[in-house]
């Protein structure tokens, strides 16, 4: 492919997108930067605290607790209060808390703190994505939820290796860093987002704005967590979510224990783990401009098939090379899974609801960060990896079989005109001379 080919491939994979999406793909990519807590924070209670392995566990299910509690509370707020008080005040307590629990001492208040941790840096979640299903375009929702994933994994990527050197000089920097960097994504958000929850009345399907009485518009009913946990179709996609992070997250907790037991080193485990997020920075935009308009269910059928075995390959794999290449087979899956699914999620999702079905649907995440690690030891101590790996392609075969029976008869994604205060569609990015609406008081 010609130099101009490919300049012409990456100036069509980010056009089209509102100028207010670039200012949220800014603020995800600033606070992955800065994601300091969730990378080392086994490492922190271990060698530098001198806690046990057991305490470093608890503390690490607590901060998953966290997050399973404040994605229905987040989405919630994401509903009433709005999309960017919501992230205003998720990201202005996680920098607290963060920068808060590089001082606590005693055992109990560390827990304590960590737990609110998980809380307040999952709360953002449930926001970030109904505010980016406000503002985008449908038929360019695919591309946008892929460049935001892309975001997060090249803004995790740099971190990780800045994090290892500011650890070895000090751990508390690196807490005050991360604390730091999620309060300037608080001040982008502040300054640069205005609000984009529709008003109720509004008619997303036809873009209209109705008089005060109503009239002309199709009135949306009241949507509470109860319409949520009622919707069959769509707690249906959150069990499959739930099954699909299920497998992914062996990639963080079954595998450097079954690499382990297998007589590798810590080294050799990140260089395996390395290729996923070397993949997912290389391949997530073009793999995503050829899936962004194909069939959703035919890419999370194929997408579910290949987690599942890409993982149940690793039973096979002997040298650190073939365990290389299983992970590029399941991370083929992630790239085409991640911006699909929150699509699906989308399209299932009333306007008024989106910050409680994002919620519910960021819960299944959560959720499953708290399992895998308990299914991973159990299996592995009882039974042996083999066996491990072998239940990943049973979940990737029941997941794929899940989607094709869900997704038959799917209404088609109805056509909703993001608000005017989210500064509309343009191709240009941050940075380009066009002011940007302000934001409300």
């Amino acid at each position: 492919m010609s130099a101009d080919s490919l300049r012409r491939a990456a100036r069509e994979s980010v056009s089209g997108l509102p100028r207010a999406f670039w200012w949220l793909w800014t603020s995800t990519l600033v606070n992955r930067l800065g994601a300091f807590v969730a990378t080392f924070m086994t490492l922190y209670l271990t060698l530098d605290r001198g806690y046990s392995a057991s305490f470093a566990g608890l503390v690490v299910a607590l901060h998953g607790l966290g997050g399973v509690v404040s994605s229905l509370v987040a989405g919630v707020m994401t509903d009433r209060l709005g999309r960017r008080p919501t992230l205003l005040a998720a990201q202005a307590s996680t920098a607290f808390s963060v920068a808060l629990l590089g001082f606590m001492e005693h055992p109990a208040a560390i827990a304590t703190v960590a737990l609110l941790v998980g809380m307040t840096s999952n709360a953002s979640r449930p926001a970030v994505a109904a505010m980016m299903a406000d503002i985008v375009r449908p038929e360019d929702r695919v591309r946008a939820f892929a460049l935001n994933y892309w975001a997060i994994n090249l803004g995790f990527a740099i971190s990780a290796t800045a994090a290892g050197l500011i650890a070895e000089y000090s751990y508390l920097a690196g807490f005050l860093g991360e604390a730091a960097l999620t309060l300037v994504c608080a001040v982008l958000v502040y300054v640069k987002l205005p609000e984009s929850r529709p008003e109720r009345g509004t008619s997303a399907a036809a873009g209209a704005s109705p008089d005060k009485s109503g009239a002309g518009a199709e009135t949306e009913p009241e949507t509470g967590l109860g319409t949520v946990l009622r919707d069959g179709r769509f707690m249906g996609v959150v069990g499959l979510s739930f099954l699909i992070s299920l497998i992914f997250t062996q990639g963080s907790v079954g595998l450097p224990v079954a690499m382990g037991t297998a007589g590798f080193s810590p080294g050799d485990y990140g260089l395996v783990i390395a290729v996923n997020g070397l993949l997912i920075v290389v391949l997530q935009i073009p793999v995503t401009r050829l899936i962004e308009h194909r069939d959703p269910q035919k890419l999370l059928v194929v997408s579910a098939l290949l987690a599942g075995y890409g993982f149940a390959l690793t039973a096979f794999a002997g040298p650190v090379w073939a365990y290389a290449l299983t992970v590029c087979v399941w991370t083929l899956a992630e790239i085409v899974n991640s911006p699909t699914q929150m699509g699906l999620v989308v399209r299932l999702s009333p306007v008024h609801g989106r910050g409680r079905y994002q919620g519910v649907y960021t819960m299944s995440w959560s959720v499953a960060a708290l399992v895998a690690p308990l299914m991973a030891g159990f299996m592995i101590d009882r039974w042996g990896a083999n066996w491990l790996w072998a239940a990943t392609g049973v979940l990737g075969t029941g997941a794929a079989v899940g989607y094709w029976l869900l997704m038959r008869n799917l209404p088609p994604d109805a056509p909703d005109t993001a608000p005017a205060a989210a500064g509309g569609p343009t191709t240009a990015a941050p940075g380009t001379p066009e002011p940007l609406p302000a934001a409300p008081n």
